[in-house]
């Protein structure tokens, strides 16, 4: 049973490739040491069928107690699975050996996800639990070698499962360095948008920006340089060698606006003392500090306004982690009201259940390709899914109570529709008497303390076309896509509730309206929006054709966020002496409900980065505004 031939191969590694794996059962059914010998290559049975992606015969040798820990030419078997992207092979070794998904190959100190060439191979592993920022011996993590090997859909996947953008590897070199080293716009864009810090300097004290001023071709290195200075890098001198400076992102402020107007002057970095790091703790409040002092100190009410538009819930995202960094706080104690449209609705809700915006950034990544599956309207099925995953399946409306979350919908079991207010609260007294003289057929909305969370959630979002309806409701963009009148006058309603009710000492003044917009997609001339009667088929192709036209003017203007629907908000702040900040990129491109391309959203993003950097100084008088008692 354990003679070899002269390649060094056993009765085993014959029956591997061979059809039959009867013919293996057969010859493991007695314990013998050619189940785990090793060919002149270095391979074993296991290896072999891992290489040749024969997912039977992996399944019987590990039967048949074949060890998965014996090194080959490119590690344990779980290793040759993953380098030859055999899929299968290696679901059945970790099913068969969970532990196997944390093994280092002895050569590189490396885990099987450094090995995955492709995404599908690495969500598979990190579905199941691997360590996305598990380090080689030379202190790379998976995210340095798929960017050292260019692989953006590898690259995309890690990130969005939370790899640490700012990883510090072999030589003190970030994915941002390497990146730079290899000419990847997408990808230096993507790690930009993920976190990654432009001026980390490396071992040798250089910065990303400087490895790119040193590029020899003239085109790659202007553009990589200008791309750089869109986001406020620096590309002076390394500095001093041997400094560390992979401080945790949580100390360091936001790299393009700090909260002292005045930038303080350079430090030079061999001679920190006390008083130096006084201005960066000042920066910051820790959290349990803001989040105690929440109630007792703050004198006036703040409210979030987040607007819908699909995928593009990820700009929202990234603004609000843009504030998050800079104040040093959680967005759940930065404000008291949050309202939330569709997409801006599952935000506030996760704002409301203490999810952080960078876990949100990655779960819509991960979210798009399991929802917009197939053709509109899409299967309401994988949406429900994610919620009830992410709010619980008995979560209900008014489990957490601070701050206060109103959602809309649209009640369209009637004429004409109606906005309803999904809320974590109980409606002020006023809302519950029938705005109209009702008729008795219709049925009232559910209470909020019987509401479930993922219901409300799945009502908001219930896009006309993308989605078919949640039972009566359909999406609330369709009549209030940027909430933030009807959320200033819900709580005006609410306060006047509250003094009515004797209780005016627990009213508070709202001061700040914080409103953030999904992009401003660029507008476009429209040629004919003419609807009449055709005479012939020239006619009747025009007809088709304007109508078409008109049909998508007439949405795009009932679920236009911006122009009027913004000017009408700031003037009524204005008017009663309420600060008003409305926070939206231009966008270069019209970006669909329903984009599924990495490319183009992390595009988005990156418009997104290059638009806070340019507004840094409103961005600046915000969060002092917000962490002002």
């Amino acid at each position: 049973m354990d003679v070899t031939d002269n390649k060094g191969e056993t009765a085993f590694h014959y029956a591997v490739q061979g059809d039959n794996s009867q013919v293996l059962q057969l010859l493991g059914k007695n314990a013998s040491a050619g189940l785990n010998q090793a060919n002149k290559q270095g391979l074993t049975p296991l290896h072999l069928a891992c290489q040749m992606g024969k997912q039977e015969m992996v399944r019987v040798l590990l039967l048949c107690n074949a060890r998965c820990n014996i090194m080959g030419p490119g590690g344990f078997p779980i290793h040759t699975a993953m380098k030859f992207s055999q899929k299968g092979c290696a679901e059945m070794i970790i099913s068969m050996d969970s532990n196997q998904i944390h093994s280092k190959d002895p050569r590189y100190g490396a885990s099987p996800l450094h090995w995955a060439k492709n995404a599908e191979m690495a969500r598979m592993l990190l579905k199941r639990g691997c360590d996305v920022d598990s380090a080689s011996t030379a202190g790379n993590t998976a995210l340095h070698v798929a960017v050292m090997r260019n692989r953006f859909d590898c690259v995309m996947v890690l990130l969005t499962y939370g790899a640490n953008a700012g990883a510090r590897g072999e030589y003190g070199n970030t994915p941002l360095h390497l990146a730079i080293s290899k000419d990847n716009m997408e990808m230096v864009k993507a790690l930009i948008v993920f976190g990654a810090e432009v001026d980390t300097p490396n071992d040798f004290g250089e910065t990303p920006a400087f490895m790119a001023s040193k590029i020899s071709k003239l085109i790659t290195r202007k553009a990589l340089l200008s791309l750089l200075r869109t986001v406020g890098a620096d590309h002076g001198f390394p500095l001093i060698p041997g400094v560390p400076m992979d401080q945790s992102s949580a100390t360091t402020p936001h790299p393009f606006f700090s909260l002292d107007k005045t930038q303080p002057p350079e430090i030079s970095l061999n001679s920190l003392e006390l008083q130096d790091l006084m201005p960066i703790s000042r920066a910051r409040k820790p959290a349990f500090i803001l989040s105690s002092m929440r109630d007792e100190k703050r004198t006036h009410d703040h409210l979030l306004c987040l607007d819908g538009g699909g995928v593009k819930g990820l700009i929202i995202t990234q603004l609000l982690i843009a504030i998050e960094k800079a104040s040093g706080v959680a967005t759940k104690d930065l404000f008291d009201w949050v309202a939330g449209t569709s997409t801006g609705g599952i935000l506030a809700l996760a704002i409301l259940h203490s999810k952080s915006m960078a876990y949100m950034r990655g779960v819509y990544f991960r979210m798009k390709d399991e929802v917009f599956r197939g053709s509109r309207p899409y299967e309401s099925g994988p949406l429900e899914e994610f919620l009830k995953r992410e709010f619980g399946e008995h979560t209900k409306m008014t489990d957490v109570k601070k701050p206060k979350v109103m959602l809309t919908g649209t009640l369209s079991d009637r004429q004409p529709a109606e906005l309803h207010l999904f809320r974590n609260y109980d409606a002020p007294e006023a809302i519950r008497e029938p705005r109209f003289n009702q008729n008795i057929n219709l049925k009232p909305p559910t209470q909020p303390a019987d509401q479930l969370v993922w219901r409300a959630a799945r009502s908001s979002g219930a896009a006309p076309t993308y989605f078919r309806p949640n039972g009566r409701f359909l999406d609330g963009g369709l009549l209030a896509n940027n909430p933030t009148l009807d959320a200033m006058t819900e709580i005006h309603e609410y306060n006047q509730d509250m003094i009515r009710k004797g209780q005016g000492n627990k009213v508070k003044k709202l001061s700040i309206v914080v409103s953030l917009g999904t992009g401003r997609s660029p507008q476009v001339p429209v040629t004919c929006v003419d609807v009449f009667r055709p005479s012939n088929p020239w006619e009747l192709a025009k007809t088709v054709f304007g109508a078409k036209e008109l049909g998508k003017m007439v949405v795009d203007c009932c679920t236009d966020p911006d122009g009027r629907a913004v000017d009408r908000a700031r003037a009524w702040c204005e008017m009663v002496g309420i600060q008003y900040f409305r926070l939206n990129p231009q966008l270069g491109a019209d970006i669909m409900l329903d984009e599924v391309n990495d490319a183009v959203l992390v595009n988005a993003l990156w418009e997104t980065e290059v638009y806070i950097h340019e507004h840094r100084e409103e961005f600046q008088k915000l969060v002092q505004l917000l962490l002002s008692p």
